[in-house]
């Protein structure tokens, strides 16, 4: 008799269906199976040495495996910790991260990243409806970050009013080839929340965003 058998017969005697979800073993329901193996064993008939000791392997393995999850728990629990605490100290500085919303205010940056060198960049500025009110042709570009200053003004030349704005990034290389181009939102971290886990900065305490969604941190109070 081995711990399979005791195993499937503790199914079958407490009901629980073969096919069914069946809970987790922990280490120290490896040592009650072994236990009851041992005093169901036939005293003539005594467990094979070998087997036994092949058992006790596993259980030693079980156990130390469970040690380890309880020091990953413990870890990432503390890296959480430190994280938020860290978070904390962004209030204050101004961040660009990943958003394609610009605050205009009678001129505005807008800001994007590009995967590689562009040959040429062309940026769209949509008012609240949708509505395309600004086409921009910057020309080539280099990979990073980039800013264009933007005046303000429409495509016929008119003061737009102050408010917020979308805008697309378009960037092409020296063969006319697509490369990535991520439009970026810059504002001033005035809080940090946290929910479920997953720290948030809110930007300008309008905008919220995940720690990972930063690309470039400066100034400061």
């Amino acid at each position: 008799m081995d711990i399979s058998n005791v195993s499937s017969t503790t199914q079958a005697s407490s009901g629980t269906p073969t096919g069914g979800s069946v809970g987790t073993l922990d280490e120290n329901d490896f040592l009650k199976l072994l236990t009851a193996q041992l005093q169901a064993q036939d005293p003539l008939n005594p467990m094979d040495a070998t087997n036994f000791a092949s058992q006790l392997a596993q259980f030693s393995s079980v156990e130390q495996l469970t040690n380890i999850n309880s020091q990953l728990s413990a870890m990432t629990a503390s890296q959480a910790a430190m994280q938020n605490t860290m978070a904390t100290e962004l209030i204050g500085k101004t961040v660009s991260v990943t958003g394609n919303t610009v605050t205009l205010n009678g001129t505005a940056n807008l800001n994007y990243s590009l995967q590689s060198n562009a040959s040429n960049v062309t940026l769209s500025v949509y008012d609240s409806s949708g509505a395309l009110v600004k086409t921009a042709v910057v020309g080539s570009e280099s990979a990073g970050n980039n800013s264009f200053a933007w005046d303000g003004t429409d495509n016929k030349g008119n003061q737009l009013p102050s408010g917020q704005y979308t805008f697309t990034v378009a960037a092409v290389d020296g063969t006319g080839q697509s490369i990535t181009a991520t439009p970026l939102t810059s504002g001033t971290v005035t809080g940090v929340s946290f929910n479920n886990n997953v720290t948030y900065l809110s930007i300008n305490g309008t905008t919220q965003v995940q720690l990972g969604d930063i690309h470039e941190i400066s100034g400061g109070i």
